[in-house]
């Protein structure tokens, strides 16, 4: 379920299949933007619409269903109202740390995690704290499609036009750019190698564009489908993690440092604390920019190639079918224990992950 603040006079939803997942609806509600302001009114529309939809045309569809929340300010219109059979807490960022935040956010947040019967958090950090509140809270890193990033190790894989385009060793990175970004990091980078080029791939959120550090040799190609990011990262002698220090990024567990490893790819890191204590095996992890900038020079003369074996069998090792099959396990035992019946999977799909969306298994909303 999406929610939006739309120039509508009057909620309305409508329905669309995730693109390649044809077991998931996603029902979009838009709600009036002059009424955005008004926090009851949110959450009480937010909850009569979605009750409109299982009353009629989603009726039977998600009787019992399991409640997946990543947003903790969704907490107050649905928890306790759907007839659910049980509350998962997919806590993947620390979102109360992140520019803009709700005022509500830490109050739900925590309301959310007492709620939960099961929660996964995406960093170990944010499992301790949250673990005194709910023994039922569980650390699963990021997984990552194999598949899909192995095609850059193919040889009939070739590097993305905008990347073969720029000249000189490439050194890149690609996920969303905001206030997690070091900017003041990638300026020192170009500037200590003028030869070099670095390319930021990725849309920006909540930070201004025009305050970018402008060189001939820094990059900003804005967003590409995720379809591209194998050709792209093929296209790297390095891929970066240039992550700031700060609140925003104290948590948070990189997806895409699996997904450069499932590449092949050579990565340098800043410091962040999952990155020290998760990959520091495989990434090179710098403390300062000079030394960010010397790892990264260190690479592009000379990749680690023990590194990139080490990275390619972590990836391996943390799929997303992987952490999905672990997940169900909990999820499993909390519906065994409150003694929900769950139907037999057809034998087609017998071996598919409850995340799944099976239309024989229990439905998540």
């Amino acid at each position: 379920m999406e929610t939006h603040c739309s120039p509508t006079p009057v909620s309305y939803t409508r329905t669309r299949v995730a693109r390649g997942h044809h077991g998931v609806t996603i029902l979009e509600v838009h709600l009036p933007a002059d009424h955005w302001a008004d926090g009851c009114f949110i959450d009480l529309e937010r909850r009569r619409v979605l009750q409109d939809r299982l009353a009629n045309e989603f009726n039977g569809r998600f009787d019992n269903a399991i409640l997946w929340f990543n947003d903790p300010m969704a907490v107050t219109s649905f928890a306790g109202h759907l007839g659910e059979s049980m509350i998962v807490y997919d806590c993947m960022d620390e979102l109360s740390q992140f520019r803009g935040a709700p005022p509500d956010l830490i109050k739900r947040e925590q309301e959310l995690t007492q709620r939960a019967d099961v929660i996964f958090c995406g960093g170990r950090k944010m499992r301790d704290k949250r673990l005194p509140l709910n023994p039922n809270t569980h650390f699963y890193g990021t997984g990552v499609d194999c598949d899909h990033f192995g095609e850059a190790l193919s040889t009939k894989l070739a590097v993305d036009p905008d990347i073969a385009a720029l000249p000189g060793p490439v050194l890149g990175y690609f996920g969303v750019i905001d206030e997690r970004i070091d900017y003041e990091l990638l300026a020192a980078l170009a500037d200590a190698q003028p030869n070099w080029s670095i390319a930021m791939v990725g849309p920006t959120a909540k930070v201004d564009p025009a305050t970018f550090p402008q060189r001939p040799n820094l990059h900003w190609l804005g967003g590409r489908p995720y379809e591209r990011l194998p050709a792209i990262t093929k296209g790297f002698a390095v891929s970066l993690m240039p992550f700031a220090i700060n609140e925003a990024t104290e948590y948070i567990n990189p997806t895409k440092a699996l997904e450069y490893m499932a590449a092949g790819s050579p990565v340098v890191s800043t410091a962040i604390n999952e990155v020290r204590t998760n990959f520091s095996s495989v990434c090179r992890v710098a403390r300062s920019h000079d030394e960010f900038i010397k790892m990264c020079r260190r690479e592009v003369r000379s990749p680690s190639g023990l590194r990139i074996q080490r990275g390619l069998n972590l990836a391996a090792e943390n799929t997303w079918e992987a952490i999905a099959a672990q997940m169900d396990g909990h999820i499993e035992a909390v519906l065994a224990r409150r003694g929900v019946a769950q139907k037999e999977p057809a034998a087609q799909t017998k071996s598919a992950p409850l995340s799944s969306l099976s239309s024989t298994q229990p439905a998540y909303v």
